[in-house]
């Protein structure tokens, strides 16, 4: 009898194990189908295999450093726009760090086939081709990869990471909202953009607010890597997805959460700073000294080990 009462308690363990691993299974398959579908929506190709600058293409499974060139846009429609925020990201799994370099929309550039003018001007001639171009030409690296990304629609992003923790040095208000000094967090998309567009309180100007841009970024790169996003990567790549364009494919955003995380240990802000204002046939450039560029092309070649 006793035996009767095991092999039935054991029998409905069985069938209520099977039917949870079928439930989470199922579960398990329509989340990736939907993160598939939101990764591919924001996946786009450019005219090119790989980089002129290596001759053969990165592997992300391989775990080899590579480099990013995000471009920060506000599109509007009938006008391509210009892209505002231009950052340059190297990431070394090998050294666990990231290098993160700010290039100020006004620099005075070569922009090939256009001749000198100002680099934010290469996205409106040439959309992200020319942008990358661009900046490969500038720094003599290649671009492995690039992330398009509408700031108007980035407060989504930054909500489905759960907000962003920064290290704040400048004390001011913005749209109602007080930011202290200090490490505060960020909790909302609204806060978050806020931070990163005040631009007239900053006595560094345009510099200030690069740097609070490349903090958010850090925010969400830090957020999105983090083991517990993992419970809401769904959500993470579907604002993703609304609002960013990119050539990283879905595994490589999956083997970068798992297999370049280390990296997030050292993270490096710089801006290209050393260079000044002038006036060129009545316009405004930015200009940077060669010396400043040349000692950027070699840090970037060290830390992509070229």
């Amino acid at each position: 009898m006793k035996k009767q009462k095991n092999r039935r308690l054991l029998k409905i363990l069985v069938i209520m194990g099977v039917i949870m691993l079928s439930v989470v299974g199922a579960y398990m398959f329509m989340m990736y189908q939907s993160i598939d579908a939101a990764a591919n929506n924001m996946y786009v190709e450019i005219d090119r295999e790989f980089s002129p600058k290596r001759q053969v293409q990165i592997s992300i499974e391989e775990k080899q450093p590579f480099s990013v060139l995000v471009l920060g846009v506000d599109e509007r429609s009938g006008d391509r726009g210009r892209s505002d925020t231009m950052i340059v990201i190297t990431v070394n799994p090998n050294l666990e760090s990231i290098q993160m370099l700010s290039i100020p929309r006004d620099t005075y550039v070569n922009i090939p086939g256009r001749g000198m003018d100002k680099i934010n001007h290469a996205y409106a001639f040439g959309d992200i081709e020319l942008s990358i171009e661009t900046v490969e030409d500038m720094f003599d690296i290649p671009i492995d990869y690039f992330a398009k990304v509408n700031m108007e629609g980035f407060e989504e992003v930054v909500d489905a990471v759960g907000g962003v923790t920064i290290q704040n040095d400048l004390v001011f208000e913005y749209s109602g909202i007080t930011y202290p000094a200090g490490e505060i967090r960020l909790e909302t998309g609204e806060e978050a953009m806020g931070y990163a567009r005040m631009r007239y309180e900053d006595p560094r100007g345009d510099f200030g607010r690069q740097e609070r841009q490349r903090k958010i970024v850090q925010g969400i790169i830090k957020e999105a890597a983090a083991v517990e996003s993992l419970w809401n990567f769904d959500d993470i790549i579907s604002a993703l997805g609304s609002n960013l364009q990119t050539n990283f494919e879905f595994t490589n955003l999956i083997d970068f959460q798992r297999d370049y995380r280390p990296a997030l240990n050292t993270i490096e802000n710089s801006s290209l700073d050393s260079g000044s204002g002038e006036y060129i046939n009545d316009i405004y450039y930015y200009v940077v000294p060669e010396a400043s560029i040349v000692e950027w092309s070699e840090r970037f070649k060290t830390h992509l080990e070229l």
